[in-house]
């Protein structure tokens, strides 16, 4: 399933390389993207909402929201 991770202070490039690859390195996440300047991460999991929120406060990031990604598709 495709969600979007809503970062409280992903502020600069390196930090969201970081978290990228951070999540990239746990085995039910296929596919991660961050982008900096709109505070998200998008990811490709099968994982429940509360385990991605441990992993990227593991990697030292807050959460502020996970939701499922809309769009035209999926």
């Amino acid at each position: 399933m495709k969600k979007v991770i809503e970062i409280e202070d992903l502020c600069c490039k390196k930090c969201a390389e970081r978290l990228e690859n951070k999540l990239l390195l746990i085995d039910s996440i296929l596919s991660a993207r961050a982008n900096f300047k709109r505070g998200v991460v998008f990811v490709e999991t099968n994982l429940s909402d509360e385990a991605i929120a441990a992993c990227v406060k593991d990697a030292g990031f807050e959460v502020k929201a996970v939701r499922p990604r809309k769009g035209i598709f999926g």
